[in-house]
């Protein structure tokens, strides 16, 4: 009876200290959430607070008993919001799509073709990720202006359509299909386009996947480059948008409609991202894991 009694005792106290234990994980884990969710919060609230409101508050308040879609109205009647949202759905999926296409040949040459060099050519690849970006704008700059495709979507579009990290990324995803798979099928006759489409890509979709879902996020927030290469309004991007509403739109001050653009821009990549987000954890992981 007593070793039952202790066995019990241990037991129940084992319980305890994981209760315990769960207990504070999650409450760290809805702590570190609230800190990371503020900032969307408060960029909400802003955006529905009037701009009278928003300037007579002397304390920030983080509630509103008047909320308002006053400045929402005005974001897309101040500057031409709708266009820039298209221009940059243009930019995203062009961009995205000839990146694709760059980085899939790429990656397929530097893990499955035998070529003399290849390993040394694809170490210098590698080396142009030491560069600082200031220096690779600067060189972009230079050569679009000489090719006069300045305020052109080409123009915005030809600097992205590559990148060294997501070769290596897709390269080294390609990598974990063995040889062997790609040698017998091409003792069966078959073309290395064909199993590049047939095997390679259906089997490493979900990095493909990861890479493409980044790579709009990377297009959509892009500002630098949009604001070095064009001043036509024209062709300005979403990024280009809330600099024209600030200084020529609502004024700098208005800070309640900055908000408010800030918030109809964010939307489409917050449902990407919490649609695909399982997907571009499963990419990093494959991406990241040999064997």
């Amino acid at each position: 009876m007593d070793q039952n009694f202790d066995y019990e005792k241990i037991e129940k106290a084992a319980v305890r200290r994981r209760k315990i234990k769960n207990i504070l994980v999650y409450s760290a884990l809805v702590l570190w959430a609230l800190i990371v969710l503020f900032p969307f919060y408060w960029m909400v609230l802003t955006s529905i607070k009037s701009y009278g409101s928003y300037s007579s508050e002397y304390i920030p308040k983080f509630f509103t008993l008047e909320p308002t879609v006053q400045n929402y109205i005005d974001v897309f009647t101040a500057v031409p919001l709708l266009k820039y949202l298209g221009n940059t759905v243009i930019f995203t999926l062009a961009t995205t799509a000839l990146m694709l296409i760059v980085i899939t040949f790429a990656a397929f040459a530097f893990s499955k073709l035998e070529f003399r060099g290849r390993d040394l050519v694809f170490a210098g690849f590698l080396a142009l990720m030491m560069i600082p970006n200031e220096l690779v704008v600067i060189t972009n700059f230079v050569t679009i202006t000489n090719w006069n495709m300045r305020n052109t979507f080409w123009g915005l579009i030809l600097p992205s359509i590559t990148s060294v990290f997501y070769i290596y990324l897709l390269k080294e995803n390609f990598a974990q299909v063995p040889d062997e798979l790609y040698k017998a099928a091409k003792v069966d006759g078959t073309s290395d386009l064909k199993f590049l489409f047939k095997v390679l890509i259906p089997i490493c979709r979900p990095t493909i996947v990861t890479v493409t879902i980044l790579k709009i996020i990377e297009c959509w927030n892009s500002y630098v480059w949009p604001r070095l290469i064009t001043d036509d309004a024209a062709l300005f991007l979403v990024s280009n948008g809330i600099q024209e509403i600030r200084e020529n739109g609502m004024g700098r001050e208005n800070i309640p409609a900055m908000m408010a653009a800030v918030v109809v821009i964010s939307i489409p990549l917050i449902i990407l991202f919490l649609i695909f987000h399982k997907k571009i954890m499963e990419g990093v992981s494959r991406g990241g894991t040999k064997g």
